[in-house]
Parts: C-alpha cells; structure tokens; sequence
C-alpha cells in the first residue's frame, strides 16, 4: 500500500512539470526600457558660516604652556562675546598638549611643550565674518584655519535640486524614445546616484603675531555662492 501511494506521488509531480514550465511567467519577454540620467543645480548665496580659530601656547613646563593657552582662550571667548553669539554658536574642537624635540647630532632633545586650543564659531549673519576673524586676532588667537560658508536650509536646497534633476532626466527620457518613434509608458525606477554640496573657502590658513593686529586693516571675505548638485537615474518603459 505504502509502495503503491510513493509511485502515485511521483507520477503526479512528473506530469504536473510541464505545465509548469509553461506557465505565462516563463514565457514573459523583457519590457524595452529607456534609462536616462538627469542632474539638478543650485546656487545661493550662504546665510551662515563656521570660521575655526585655535590659539597656542609654548613653555619649557607644561602646565605654563597650559596656563598661558588658557589665559588666551579665555580672552578670544571675551572678545566673541561682544557679538551677541547664542550660546550654541561656539564649541570645542580640540584641547591639546604635545612635546616638542629638536633634533641635532641624530640626538633628540626635549624642547618644550605646546599646548592648544582650537574651537569653531558660527555664524549666522556672514557679513561679519571679517570683523570676527579680526577680534578673535586680536585677542590672541595664532591660527584661524579655515572659513566654511553653508546654507541654514541645506536640506530645501538638495529637494530643489533633486526636482530638477528629476524633471531633467524625464525630458532627456523622452527625448530618446522620441528619437527612435517611441514615447514612454510609465517610470518603473528613479535612484538618486549623487550629490555634491562644495562649501567655498576663500580664506587660507592665517598664521600672525597678535600684537600686529591692531594695525592691521578689516580681513575682507567674499562669501561667494554655495552650490548644490544632485545626479538622477530614470527608468522607463516604451510604449
């Protein structure tokens, strides 16, 4: 009985494989598909900036180096003060303190200690980039290692982008199907494949005593524009 059931069984799956391998699936052809590639551009001018500034200290003892690097950084924070930042508009980046060696002979000798302090401002009125590049200077500050201008609504600007670049490859999708009697049907898949948000930095390392601050003149910046660039992949179905 056993047996008999076993040869009915694999009778049934023998006979059903067939039809299987004919079903609608199997016989189904590749829709024809257009794929083009859009990008989308926007240019505005910054409303915001980040500006990084370290002061340092040196001493043949470390905890003078240290003492001295405080006694600057707290006077750089004085003098930002007078700007009326919000409080979250000034944080730490690094608090540091390394020896420095000289060497002679192939022999190293223990110069000293170098302590610093390096934090980054921000600013959300870029028309006074220079005035606080010039202050903090002026208050002690040996470095100011970059200026960083961005847009406070980055994510509306890379939205934007992605419509037109979205809108773009559409008409390059058209374009194509067009080109060859066809139009399209419907759009089965839309990626992002990139973006690119360059930040200008028109100001370069600036290294100075700051007892020659004062008789410097204003730091001009140019903010210039911020751009954002996003890149689409569309595909289509013909009709």
């Amino acid at each position: 009985m056993r047996q008999s059931l076993l040869v009915a069984l694999l009778w049934s799956l023998v006979s059903v494989g067939p039809v299987l391998a004919q079903s609608p699936m199997s016989q189904a052809h590749p829709q024809d598909l257009v794929i083009a590639a859009g990008h989308g551009v926007i240019k505005r001018a910054p409303d915001q900036a980040f500006v990084t500034v370290a002061s340092e200290a040196r001493s043949r003892m470390p905890r003078e180096a240290q003492a001295q690097n405080a006694r600057v950084a707290t006077a750089i924070r004085t003098k930002l003060a007078e700007f009326s930042l919000s409080p979250d508009a000034i944080r730490t980046l690094s608090v540091d303190m390394q020896p420095e060696f000289d060497w002679a002979n192939g022999k190293q000798t223990l110069r000293g200690y170098l302590a610093s302090n390096v934090i980054e401002i921000r600013l959300d009125d870029v028309a006074k980039v220079g005035d606080v590049v010039d202050a903090v200077i002026a208050a002690g500050a040996t470095r100011v290692t970059g200026v960083r201008f961005t847009l406070k609504d980055m994510a509306g600007a890379e939205q934007e982008a992605l419509k037109l670049a979205s809108a773009a490859a559409l008409n390059r999708a058209r374009a194509m199907a067009e080109g060859v009697g066809r139009s399209i049907d419907r759009i089965v898949r839309l990626d992002e494949t990139g973006s690119d948000v360059p930040e200008p930095r028109p100001m370069p390392m600036m290294r100075m005593a700051a007892q020659a601050a004062d008789a410097a003149p204003v730091t001009p910046v140019t903010a210039g524009e911020v751009e954002v660039r996003v890149a689409v992949t569309l595909h289509a179905t013909l009709r």
